[in-house]
């Protein structure tokens, strides 16, 4: 488990779901922009940042090569990672093919599941939120095909002007992996992360869960001293998740 104490007026930052690529370059490239203003806007007072996944809308990393294009927001991080700042990423469903490139490119940790992190003395539980829970059942066992060795070996073989495209256009138009059907808010009972959350607690004390995947921006109080966040995304709400001193809450980027 990974603790963090903030330094005095610094800060914990999460953001999920920016999903650059999506739906056209035109569009990525405005959003990008404001991403790229936001990082540049916390840099200063940020002790960590936790990115929790689908930052883009396809990444597939070949031995050699990694997609074109998102330039500025990855030059951003390297920026903020050099001056020191950790950077946490957390993979999403849209970015599950994520290799080494960031961890060698840009000192950057990745992880696939769910992590526990010490911040300020509260114990939080960290992850992008796709495969958790008691639904979500045709999303997990696509993702059993995805991430099985054999099925990535061979599209390890595509030519990648190929399977980029291909990826691109499937990350849009299956409703499995572009999330279309996450986006509506369930009830705070119904709201399977939440449940999942509260299955945690049955045996484990947290004080926080932090997920995003859900493109909705959520505070639910599971217990007295427990809470589950959703991050929102960076397509409709603009939404992040900020730790100050021993509060961790929602806020929203001025565009």
């Amino acid at each position: 488990m990974i603790t963090i104490t903030t330094s005095e007026n610094k800060k914990v930052y999460f953001a999920s779901d920016q999903h650059l690529g999506a739906p056209n370059a035109v569009a990525s490239f405005s959003r990008e922009k404001k991403f790229v203003a936001w990082l540049d806007s916390i840099k200063k007072d940020a002790e960590a940042l936790f990115l929790l996944g689908d930052l883009f809308d396809f990444w597939f990393e070949y031995k050699t090569v990694v997609p074109k294009g998102f330039v500025r927001v990855l030059g951003k991080l390297a920026e903020i990672r050099d001056a020191g700042t950790p950077i946490y990423f957390f993979v999403g469903n849209h970015d599950l093919w994520m290799r080494d490139y960031f961890e060698k490119e840009l000192n950057i940790p990745v992880y696939h599941t769910p992590q526990e992190f010490t911040i300020n003395n509260k114990k939080v539980l960290i992850g992008h939120g796709d495969g958790l829970g008691p639904e979500d059942k045709g999303y997990k066992r696509m993702k059993k095909v995805f991430t099985f060795p054999v099925f990535k070996w061979l599209f390890r073989w595509v030519h990648p002007d190929i399977g980029v495209r291909l990826g691109q256009y499937m990350s849009v138009k299956n409703k499995l992996i572009s999330g279309e059907e996450d986006a509506k808010f369930l009830g705070e009972e119904n709201e399977w992360l939440a449940q999942y959350c509260r299955r945690k607690l049955e045996t484990t004390h947290y004080d926080y869960f932090v997920f995003g995947h859900r493109h909705l921006p959520l505070e639910i109080k599971l217990q007295e001293n427990s809470m589950y966040i959703n991050l929102g995304d960076w397509i409709q709400y603009f939404t992040y998740g900020v730790f100050d001193a021993d509060t961790l809450s929602l806020k929203k980027h001025s565009i």
